[in-house]
C-alpha cells in the first residue's frame, strides 16, 4: 500500500474503506466502477483499497464508522467524503468536480 501521508500528488487520491465480508462494500464497489467506467475516468484518480478491519487505524484517523466509505484527498486535505453509498448516482454528483 501507498504511504497516505506522502506529498501532494498530481492525481487526487480516492480511499476506499471496504470490508472483505460486507455485501454493502461489494456493491459499493460496483458502483465505483460504474461512475469510473462512464467517460473513462479510471485514471482520474490514485485509488487505495483499504480494509478497515485490516487497517483500523487508517479508518480511524479518517474518521470512518462504517465500510463502505469514500474520501477523496485533493492536495492534503479531505475533499469529498461519503458513508454506505446508495448508488452510482449518489458517487457520480460526489465525485463530479473531479470526472471529466
Amino acid at each position: 500500500m501507498t504511504d497516505l501521508s506522502s506529498p501532494a500528488q498530481s492525481k487526487p487520491r480516492l480511499l476506499f474503506f471496504y470490508s472483505a465480508l460486507s455485501g454493502a462494500s461489494i456493491r459499493a464497489d460496483g458502483f465505483l466502477a460504474q461512475v469510473l467506467q462512464r467517460r473513462r475516468n479510471h485514471n482520474t484518480f490514485q485509488i487505495h483499497r483499504i480494509d478497515i478491519n485490516q487497517r483500523p487505524d487508517l479508518a480511524k484517523r479518517f474518521q470512518i464508522t462504517s465500510a463502505p466509505a469514500i474520501c477523496v484527498i485533493d492536495g492534503n486535505r479531505v475533499a469529498a467524503r461519503t458513508e454506505s453509498p446508495r448508488g452510482p448516482t449518489e458517487l457520480q454528483q460526489l465525485l463530479g468536480p473531479w470526472l471529466h
